[in-house]
C-alpha cells in the first residue's frame, strides 16, 4: 500500500531534477502535498527558484544532471534541510526526426541527460539513503520518468526512445540490487504528456502522428501515478496499463509492427487535422 504522506513529526527532503516547469513541476507539488520538504532543482535556477516560491517548497537550486559533482552536491544540500527522503529523476530532452536528421550535438545531450544524469541522480540517492541508515534513519524512495518509448520501436524518436529503454532496464536492474535495503525504486512509463516539450515536436512530423494517435496524458496524472508508487514494491508502471501491453507486443515482432504503426500514424495525422494544427 502506499505511504502518502511524509510521518507526522518527522520531516523528509526531496530532490526533484528538471523541477521548473512541466512534468516536473507537477511532481514538486505532489510532493509538497505529502510534506516532503521539496528541493526544485532545473538548469533553469531562476525557473526552479519561481516554481519553488510558487508552490511553497523549500527552495530552487541551479542543476546541471550531467554533472556527478553538482548532483552530489544537491543530495548533501538536501541532507542539510533535512534526512533525504526522496530523489526523482524526472530531467529530460528529446529531438524529433530521424537518426542521421539530428545533430551530433542533439545525439550527445539526448544520451548524457537522459541516461547519464539519471545514473548519476541514482548513485547519489543511493549513497546518501544508506549513509543514513547508518545513522539510524532508514528508507528512501527513487522515482524515475521514463517513457512509453522505452517499450516499442519510435520511428522519429529513435534516440529518445534508445535512452528511455536504457533507463528502464537500470531502474529493474538497481532496484533487485536494493532489495532488502529498504529503498524503492520507482519509474513510470507514461505515453504522450501535454508539456512544452511535445508542443516543440515538429507538427508534420512522425514523432506527433504517434503522439497524437496515443493517449496524451497531464502532468499531474503522471505525477501523481509516479509519487504514487513510493512506499510499494511496484517497480514499473506504464501509462495507460493498455498502450503498455500493445507496445511490449510491438517490441516483440518489430517487423510486423510495422503495418501497425503505419496505421497508428495515419490515426495520428487525422486527430492533427481535426484540431487544426495540420
Amino acid at each position: 500500500m502506499s505511504q502518502p504522506r511524509v510521518s507526522p513529526g518527522t520531516r523528509r527532503s526531496a530532490v526533484v531534477t528538471g523541477g521548473a516547469r512541466g512534468i516536473g513541476r507537477a511532481i514538486c507539488a505532489e510532493l509538497v502535498e505529502r510534506g516532503y520538504d521539496v528541493l526544485v532543482t532545473d538548469v533553469d535556477a531562476a525557473g526552479a527558484q519561481r516554481t519553488a516560491t510558487e508552490l511553497g517548497a523549500h527552495s530552487g537550486l541551479a542543476l546541471d544532471v550531467t554533472d556527478p559533482a553538482a548532483n552530489r552536491a544537491a543530495a548533501d544540500l538536501a541532507r542539510e534541510i533535512a534526512p533525504l527522503g526522496a530523489w526523482v529523476c524526472n530531467a529530460g530532452v528529446a529531438f524529433d526526426g530521424d537518426v542521421p536528421e539530428l545533430t551530433d550535438e542533439q545525439v550527445r545531450l539526448t544520451v548524457d541527460v537522459n541516461v547519464l544524469g539519471v545514473m548519476w541522480g541514482l548513485r547519489v540517492a543511493i549513497e546518501a539513503f544508506r549513509a543514513q541508515a547508518s545513522d539510524g534513519v532508514p528508507g528512501g524512495e527513487i522515482g524515475v520518468l521514463a517513457s512509453l518509448s522505452a517499450h516499442a520501436p519510435v520511428p522519429g524518436l529513435s534516440v529518445y526512445a534508445a535512452t528511455k529503454a536504457a533507463v528502464l532496464s537500470v531502474v529493474t536492474s538497481v532496484a533487485a540490487e536494493l532489495h532488502g535495503d529498504g529503498i524503492g525504486v520507482h519509474a513510470v512509463c507514461p505515453d504522450g504528456v501535454a508539456t512544452a516539450m511535445v508542443d516543440g515536436f515538429d507538427v508534420r512530423g512522425g514523432a506527433r502522428e504517434a503522439l497524437a494517435a496515443g493517449v496524451m496524458l497531464t502532468p499531474e496524472k503522471v505525477a501523481a501515478e509516479l509519487v504514487g508508487m513510493f512506499g510499494t514494491a511496484r517497480v514499473v508502471k506504464t501509462l495507460p496499463a493498455w498502450r503498455g501491453g500493445i507496445a511490449r507486443t510491438a517490441s516483440l515482432a518489430p517487423a510486423a509492427s510495422m503495418h501497425a504503426d503505419r496505421a497508428m500514424r495515419r490515426l495520428g495525422a487525422y486527430r492533427l487535422r481535426r484540431a487544426g494544427l495540420r
